[in-house]
């Protein structure tokens, strides 16, 4: 039999990749403007500073020996070639010391406005709308965005660097210009004209490991979240329980040997850029030295002249091979706070400041509606929730139950308005959401969901979500009602116990339990309109679960609630209980009218009672 023929791979079209929006002037001015927008104008002064103080150290340090030693032919008094001695090693302490004081000042107005970048982009993040979120451009971008500003070597703060080291390079050309014309405007022309062969030859080996940064990024991102892995307590007890040490070890290995392949093209691959440098440095060299010398031994230069052409020469080299990496190195940085400009624009599809204003009264009751509503993810195939008609009322206690992925999540974020309906309104009195600015409209809601984080600070500020004005006796209330109280109260700091352990190493850890007692203490705290309780007692034990349910109605007292959970038997202390089940509103009622129903609702609590009660007979026999 012969060989079998592998069968020929498809080619994959690349995606064009999209022109960014803004070119490196635009960007240039934008960050100038946001210099003086965040009152760091001292940014472009003392830049401007140090480029006269880099120009001044350069021109020192070329003049002085070519001067020194023109007053040695001319036979100057020792006095005199002693004062120029000193005067020029007196400029170059003074400017070279001034520069660096200079610098040193500069760095910290980049840093500074480097994080007001920071802050704009985590501004953007924690109050963009939800969908947002959920955008994979959105994310990349997101992504992109801080890494243009996550230390001091990306481009939010190199940029500066590279703007001013290109006004130095231009002040250097033209000077140095000037001085060689006077020699020979062919020298200028054959120095030019070699400078170029060699950037050009460079341009593409140096700009490799910028070509590949996608690859080297991702293979960067395995390697730390290995690390990462590897150095997390969550994941100590899988480490050992299924013996993943040998397996996580070979994949690091892997991916370090990744890493080194990746550096080892790279150099290969710049070190052609290297030889081509070395055998034009010795072309322009020889020639400079060859016309130079032989306008010396024809009497028409002096040794010191010589000395003063030939420096320049090479320094003239450096400042337009210093031009063009600057044009390069700024439309490299550019792309990248490009990217975190169009980012800080993204356009939002819910309305804000622009939005009708709504201040929430704990004390008014109001009426939440949802009419017509249909709603499908991004790339989702069919609806999550189908033509959904519901009345909150005024006061009302609502259950929503259902099987995973029936959709009761989704109606709660269609009811707080992190979503807006495809299809359909959402209600507030009547008046359509879309139309309030939508930070007013979440302060209408307090929620506890599935998923929650602990901030780095206090018991007492993870429940008033703030460190100033907190109000102490609302804060131990809302601990009490939620039943932390007795642990909270028997911590030494109590209530300014710390929380967060990642952050502070006396922190308390919370069991799962707690933290969402916690939550929940949090959500009485803001003491809004409506209260959302997305399966609140998944992490509490049977004795813990029964007590919150007894006090729900003093926790909800004076407030609207929708209350989620998969447990039908969880629910019998709601005014109205609906049954999700495909995206659509299957049932309602209470619960004895939905079990009299004998109904979806009446099978599935059977079902789950019937396995209660097998379990209780397995724990007595």
């Amino acid at each position: 039999m012969g060989k079998k023929q592998n069968a020929p791979a498809k080619e994959t079209k690349k995606e064009p990749k999209e022109k960014p929006k803004y070119n490196m002037w635009q960007i240039s001015a934008y960050m100038v403007s946001l210099a003086w927008r965040e009152k760091e104008k001292k940014i472009i002064v003392l830049g401007l500073i140090l480029t006269l103080l880099s120009m001044a150290v350069s021109l020192t340090n070329l003049f002085i020996t070519p001067v020194i030693l023109g007053l040695v032919e001319k036979k100057t008094e020792l006095s005199m070639l002693l004062f120029a001695i000193l005067g020029f090693l007196a400029m170059s302490v003074l400017f070279s010391a001034a520069r660096t004081y200079i610098e040193r000042n500069w760095s910290y107005g980049k840093i500074t406005l480097r994080g007001s970048l920071v802050a704009l982009l985590n501004d953007k993040t924690t109050t963009t709308s939800y969908p947002n979120l959920q955008d994979d451009k959105f994310q990349k971008m997101l992504s992109k965005s801080f890494d243009a500003v996550n230390c001091n070597a990306a481009a939010s703060e190199a940029v500066w660097k590279t703007l001013f080291s290109l006004l130095e390079n231009f002040l250097g050309f033209a000077i140095y210009l000037m001085l060689l014309s006077a020699v020979s405007p062919l020298l200028f022309a054959v120095i030019t004209l070699i400078t170029l062969t060699g950037y050009f030859i460079n341009k593409p080996l140096n700009q490799y490991g910028y070509r590949h940064r996608e690859e080297e990024g991702e293979i960067e991102t395995r390697y730390w979240t290995l690390r990462q892995y590897a150095e997390t307590p969550n994941l100590s007890k899988d480490i050992r329980l299924f013996g993943m040490r040998l397996w996580l070890k070979e994949v690091y290995a892997k991916t370090i040997d990744a890493l080194r392949a990746f550096h080892r093209r790279e150099a290969n691959v710049v070190i052609w850029g290297r030889i081509a440098d070395l055998a034009l440095s010795f072309l322009r060299n020889g020639l400079i030295y060859s016309y130079l010398i032989a306008q010396v031994l024809d009497g028409a230069l002096s040794v010191a002249s010589f000395l003063l052409y030939f420096s320049a020469a090479g320094a003239f080299s450096s400042w337009v091979t210093g031009i063009l990496n600057n044009f390069l190195t700024l439309h490299n940085q550019s792309l990248e706070l490009s990217t975190v400009r169009e980012f800080l624009e993204y356009p939002e599809p819910f309305l804000f400041k622009d939005g009708c204003p709504l201040v929430p009264d704990a004390a008014r009751s109001y009426e939440l509606r949802l009419e017509d509503v249909s709603f499908r993810y991004p790339g989702a195939q069919k609806d999550v929730l189908s033509h959904i008609n519901l009345t909150l009322h005024p006061g009302e206690k609502l259950a929503v139950v259902g099987l995973n992925g029936a959709g009761k999540t989704t109606l709660v974020k269609l009811l707080c308005g992190f979503y807006d309906p495809d299809q359909g309104r959402v209600l507030l009195d009547g008046r359509n959401i879309r139309e309030y600015n939508r930070a007013d409209y979440y302060k209408m809601f307090s929620a506890v969901f599935q998923d929650f984080t602990l901030l780095p600070c206090t018991i007492a500020a993870n429940v008033a979500q703030t460190e100033d004005d907190i109000d102490a006796e609302r804060v131990k209330s809302c601990v009490a009602k939620a039943g932390l109280q007795e642990k909270t109260e028997s911590l030494p700091r109590q209530y300014e116990t710390l929380l967060n352990r990642e952050v502070y190493e006396d922190a308390v850890m919370l069991s799962g339990g707690e933290t969402q007692r916690l939550m929940l203490a949090r959500a009485l705290y803001k003491n809004a309109p409506f209260v959302i309780l997305d399966e609140p007692t998944a992490a509490l034990d049977p004795i813990a679960e029964a007590d919150l349910y007894c006090k729900y109605n003093d926790m909800t007292a004076g407030h609207s609630s929708v209350y989620i959970s998969h447990r039908l038997a969880s629910t019998r202390f709601c005014d109205r209980i609906l049954l999700i089940e495909d995206g659509r509103l299957a049932e309602e009622g209470t619960h004895e009218s939905l079990l009299a129903l004998g109904g979806r609702y009446a099978q599935l609590y059977e079902v789950q009672s019937k396995y209660y009660r097998e379990g209780k007979t397995n724990h007595e026999g």
